[in-house]
């Protein structure tokens, strides 16, 4: 079994969503003025790559502690979306097209818009990335999904109504979320469907959690 990374690096000042504090990842103890290296971590729990809850957007939601491990794990179609202008939007059109015809109920689709290769913090990455519309989100539900990734901080982009729309509508229908995906260009050529798996750290509680994103193959 081999497995591919589909995760991006937390690290001090990574990009994030700027709605979020800045990260910080800063040496605490290190060898040369004590024993042991170790680091302290500033961050929220939505940063880098992570999988929302749906009490990240439904209040008395399930928290990610309580969500089943093994629901993250399962059979994922990507969905090659890249060419996606900025702030374009993700329509149920656009999507499908890039789809199996028969997309078998309780899938994981991986949107790959390319915006994980620009993860920069700029004004394009931060506020100008491709969106689900809520039309989709509503497609996604009739079609049974399991979980839906993004290659981006968040998969509702810059535009606060629409954002809570959309997670309202997948989290309050039991569609898990994972943000920050990086896709390598050796997954475009890979057959579908393809096993993915996506833990959670356990953060009792919280309304998302880092995870480590991986297909394996």
């Amino acid at each position: 079994m081999r497995l591919i990374d589909l995760s991006q690096p937390i690290f001090h000042t990574a990009p994030n969503c700027p709605a979020h504090p800045m990260v910080k990842s800063e040496v605490t103890s290190s060898h040369g003025k004590a024993v042991w290296c170790w680091e302290t971590l500033t961050l929220a729990s939505h940063t880098g790559s992570h999988i929302d809850a749906p009490l990240h957007k439904i209040a008395g939601g399930m928290p990610i502690d309580e969500m089943p491990l093994e629901g993250f794990l399962g059979s994922a179609y990507l969905a090659d979306l890249r060419g996606i202008e900025p702030q374009g939007k993700i329509t149920p059109e656009l999507l499908s097209a890039a789809l199996p015809a028969e997309l078998p109920e309780d899938s994981i689709i991986l949107m790959a818009t390319g915006w994980g290769d620009i993860r920069e913090r700029t004004s394009k990455w931060l506020y100008q990335s491709p969106r689900l519309t809520p039309a989709c989100a509503e497609w996604l539900v009739a079609k049974k999904a399991r979980g839906l990734g993004v290659a981006h901080w968040g998969i509702g982009g810059w535009d606060g109504s629409n954002d809570a729309a959309v997670h309202t509508i997948l989290l309050g229908n039991g569609i898990w979320i994972v943000e920050e995906l990086h896709i390598p260009e050796e997954v475009y050529a890979l057959p579908m469907p393809q096993t993915f798996m996506a833990l959670p750290i356990n953060l009792k509680g919280h309304s998302g959690a880092w995870c480590r994103p991986v297909l394996m193959l």
